[in-house]
């Protein structure tokens, strides 16, 4: 039996493909790891995506919660950030996983500091 596994992100938070840093200088020197973690911002493309930040629905009222049987729905006000982006992001508040053996970073929302975002436009012609 084959199963896929999946990684759910949760919260305000992103799953990041970070960029391969080169060890290498343009005029070919190699550079120790240490050098390429002090770096404070970095880059990759956004893989997954949180549901947003938590929030309560105000239109509920719930006199006695003990007495309610059923579970409030929980609502949360997306991110900015959409599967595909690039961003650009504070290394420090990152937390490196690995997943079936690929290295991510897993990145606050509020961490990331620009995005770029690819939109196709259909009929569009230079003139």
């Amino acid at each position: 039996m084959k199963a896929k596994k999946n990684i759910i992100i949760v919260g305000d938070r992103v799953l990041i493909d970070a960029d391969e840093r080169t060890d290498k200088t343009a005029t070919g020197l190699y550079l120790p790891p240490t050098v390429k973690e002090k770096e404070k911002v970095t880059g990759g493309y956004i893989v997954n995506v949180g549901p947003g930040y938590p929030v309560h629905d105000p239109n509920v009222i719930v006199e006695e919660p003990w007495a309610s049987k059923k579970k409030p729905e929980l609502r949360y006000v997306p991110l900015q950030a959409a599967e595909g982006d690039y961003a650009l992001f504070l290394r420090d508040a990152a937390v490196e996983i690995e997943f079936e053996g690929k290295k991510y970073l897993i990145v606050p929302h509020s961490a990331i500091l620009a995005l770029v975002r690819t939109e196709i436009t259909e009929g569009y012609a230079e003139t």
